[in-house]
């Protein structure tokens, strides 16, 4: 039960990402799972209806995704994205520089829930994000990777 009682850390819009994809799973997702499972049984014999294991299956996940989301918004803690305090804080956005190669990139730290590195946005959890954390401009920080530990230098803070 602790677990979901654990804070989770969104930005405005990715609350608003969390209602929209639970609203679609109440409305949209359990009609069509459940129309899927109407079809299966008018097929009679559901010892061998793999139709019917199926739309059971998706209806589990779609009710545990609902129950997931629900928590998510219940203990959500919003964060500002724009509080510019100097320190690399959830909700800031960071441009860092690996050294010693220059190569630079600019990432948002933001809760675990919206982690997307794909989209430079990483978790205050991630090792990055970890070390950043509470960091200022100029300052190294040193990165344990699976293949050794690389030092980024933080440029700048938003």
């Amino acid at each position: 039960m602790s677990q979901n009682k654990k804070e989770v850390l969104l930005t405005e819009e990715g609350l608003e990402k969390v209602k929209q994809e639970l609203e679609l799973l109440k409305t949209q997702k359990r009609h069509e799972v459940a129309e899927r499972l109407k079809e299966a049984i008018a097929q009679g014999d559901l010892s061998e209806n793999s139709e019917y294991d199926a739309a059971k299956e998706e209806q589990a996940f779609i009710e545990s995704r609902i129950i997931t989301l629900e928590n998510m918004i219940r203990n959500a803690k919003i964060i500002a994205s724009n509080q510019n305090t100097g320190v690399v804080s959830v909700g800031s956005k960071v441009t860092i520089e690996e050294i010693p190669d220059g190569d630079k990139e600019t990432y948002t730290i933001v809760g675990s829930a919206e982690s997307d590195p794909s989209s430079f946005k990483i978790s205050n959890e991630s090792p990055i994000g970890a070390e950043l954390i509470g960091k200022k401009v100029g300052e190294v920080i040193n990165v344990s990777t699976p293949g050794g530990t690389i030092q980024f230098k933080i440029i700048e803070i938003e």
